[in-house]
């Protein structure tokens, strides 16, 4: 399985699973980096705070309610709160400032960010090597988290909000499920339809947002102004001094104010680093602080009493309702960008070769708005039945977190590859840096697997089965292509004798190829059964890079082996769409211009039949198979013209 995974990122993919991208095309990729240069620092940090923290951002909805009225309950009183909130503001600095805004975002591929782009970027540096494998599985694991966490997260944010319906009015109680699993459904079946013109207010929003739930936690400090002092490192400590067991249960909590800071990496693409950085460092950290704040100071002051939501119980009577709304705009953002987030992870995963084709629909002309049916209804029903299950944000935060930590974890190690292979970093700089993150993210991963009895269990199992699912499919390509490559023919030796052996006719046969070497199936299957073969003969690759764009010079190669057969190589980046037809208008070198009209494709199907050969166990063999029929269409993929394809297919055991 390890030699799969690495040849996956290692040769990031062929034409045996294309897929559509972020940019339109390498020249909209360059297009929009020049637009974001030219765009106003400020204009794109507040495109930031709409898309970028929204998972961060809500977290004051649940984050300090559940450590004191969570599953492990700490007791209410100043030692405690101040500890937490020192807990957690110290958390925000070295985990989101330092360790993803002021390092980890420095570690871009080409300025694309996330783990898979960091996975790809690190792969060019340990191609080859033992240990290179286990951190492409790494890797591999973190994305499958990050899919368990896409689940969660808009399930916590919207209950976490339209529950402020309960505080205010408690005879509601009964409206908030029924509420949540409307707004949610709303959410996804929008989704369809593109949501580039509603995008243009979540900025604003998101700004409103920040705005209010900093000014309601400054009138509250003004009330206590003491509470302050709880930012001081030295309360955290003396926390965990008096009261070390319950303090360290309570980190499954705290976390929560830490939970969506990988999002500051995985959206560096689309805004670049220093206007996230701007946004996080003057609006977002100090709004974030300031409620923290202010939400101590009140359960300082009323304690138990505000217990059921010091959020909300934050706003005087006047404004209640309006922050109800606020924060329900703010939860549905921030539920929309982890959507488009796993739409956009599901689109590299699939050009790395870890994800079976899937159908992908550009809902607008702007790069990166997709749309995938397939994980927009998986989504869906998980989230769903998330609510229905849990019923209530503290039932679903016991679940939260463990994702989380996992996926922080594994950035460490990644971190830790960057820092000394590829930054070469003095050993003793990068082993003190990565030994404070680690030490962190362990004691937050440890105490959030205490949570696996009270439903942490369901992101780790989601985890794992997706895990399984994406290491199957990579084994199972690699199985494939290696048996379609026994005992197959040259390609010189078959020119030469296929030319005077089978008649020629007019017009352009492309033969889609995964493998660089070697005659396709197509072909070999082609000339057998019609005995013809076209005046020009092109077989064609399709190869996806380690890097998120391609520049046009790169695009192409081409080999001539005489008599009109022709092997040709395109290249696309990870990020980009594999627009063939478009492609190969920009070729000269390979005979006269592309006519669609008068261009055949020819396609290889496989009908995978499971057996007892070695590689793989037969039921990993079986779901493998599975897969592979319920993969889209290549054609789809490849933006063939559907008058234009012949599909020609084959039986394969691996």
């Amino acid at each position: 399985m390890n030699n799969a995974v690495g040849d996956a990122v290692g040769n990031a993919g062929t034409a045996g699973n294309p897929s559509t991208a972020n940019a339109a095309s390498p020249v909209a990729g360059h297009a929009h980096g020049q637009g974001r240069g030219q765009a106003s620092l400020i204009k794109m940090a507040v495109g930031a705070v709409g898309v970028v923290f929204g998972d961060i951002g809500t977290s004051p909805l649940y984050a300090l309610r559940d450590t004191f009225a969570g599953h492990h309950r700490l007791p209410l009183d100043q030692t405690h709160i101040y500890g937490i909130v020192s807990l957690m503001f110290w958390s925000m600095m070295i985990i989101v400032t330092l360790k993803y805004v002021s390092v980890i975002m420095r570690a871009d591929n080409k300025g694309e960010g996330g783990s898979l782009a960091l996975l790809a970027l690190i792969n060019q540096h340990t191609a080859g090597k033992r240990w290179g494998r286990g951190i492409v599985l790494l890797g591999v694991f973190a994305t499958a988290l990050f899919y368990g966490d896409s689940m969660i997260t808009p399930a916590v944010s919207v209950m976490g909000a339209i529950e402020g319906l309960s505080v205010y009015q408690p005879s509601m109680q009964s409206w908030v499920v029924p509420m949540v699993v409307a707004i949610l459904i709303a959410l996804f079946l929008i989704q369809s339809r593109g949501t580039e013109r509603v995008a243009t207010f979540f900025g604003p929003i998101m700004l409103v947002y920040f705005a209010t739930i900093a000014v309601l936690g400054a009138m509250s400090i003004a009330l206590l102004p003491e509470v302050i002092g709880a930012l001081s490192p030295h309360h955290a400590v003396a926390m965990f001094a008096a009261d070390p067991f319950r303090g360290f249960l309570a980190m499954g909590a705290a976390v929560l104010a830490v939970t969506g800071a990988e999002a500051l990496y995985a959206d560096m693409g689309h805004f670049g680093r220093n206007p996230i950085r701007v946004s996080w460092l003057a609006l977002v950290l100090p709004a974030l602080v300031l409620n923290y704040l202010g939400q101590a100071s009140l359960l300082m002051r009323e304690g138990s009493a505000a217990l059921v939501s010091p959020f909300y119980f934050l706003a005087p009577d006047w404004f209640q309702w309006p922050l109800l709304i606020i924060a329900s705009l703010a939860a549905v953002i921030a539920s929309q960008a982890v959507i488009s987030g796993a739409f956009s992870v599901t689109q590299q995963a699939i050009q790395l070769g870890f994800i079976p084709r899937m159908t992908i629909r550009h809902t607008s002309t702007s790069a990166g708005q997709i749309y995938i049916p397939v994980i927009n209804s998986a989504l869906m029903v998980a989230v769903i039945l998330l609510v229905l299950m849990f019923r209530h944000s503290s039932n679903l935060t016991a679940a939260y977190g463990i994702a989380v930590t996992g996926a922080m974890m594994i950035d460490n190690v990644l971190l830790g590859v960057v820092l000394i292979k590829l930054w070469h970093w003095r050993p003793v700089l990068a082993t003190g840096l990565l030994a404070l993150f680690m030490a962190i993210d362990l004691g937050y991963l440890g105490a959030n697997l205490t949570k696996i009895p009270d439903g942490g269990w369901v992101p780790l199992a989601m985890g794992i089965t997706i895990f399984t699912l994406l290491t199957t499919w990579s084994r199972g390509r690699a199985l494939m292509r290696a048996g379609m490559a026994e005992g197959s023919i040259p390609l010189e030796v078959f020119t030469k004798s296929a030319h005077s052996s089978a008649a020629r006719v007019a017009g352009t046969a492309i033969f889609m190829a995964s493998a660089s070497n070697g005659v396709p199936s197509a072909l070999l299957h082609n000339i057998k059964h019609n005995k013809v073969l076209h005046n020009r003969v092109v077989i064609l690759t399709v190869q996806i890079q380690d890097e998120p764009y391609v520049d046009l010079a790169q695009r192409s190669a081409v080999k001539d082996f005489g008599n009109g057969f022709y092997r040709l190589t395109l290249r696309f980046g990870f990020l980009e769409e594999t627009d063939v037809p478009a492609a190969l208008k920009t070729i000269t070198t390979c005979g006269e211009p592309f006519d669609m009209m008068k261009t055949s494709f020819f396609l290889s199907r496989q009908t995978l039949i499971p057996s007892d050969k070695p590689g793989m166990a037969l039921w990993r063999e079986k779901l493998f198979a599975w897969m592979l029929r319920n993969a889209a269409s290549a054609m789809e993929f490849f933006r063939l013209p559907t008058n234009r394809v012949v599909e020609l297919g084959s039986q394969l055991r691996i």
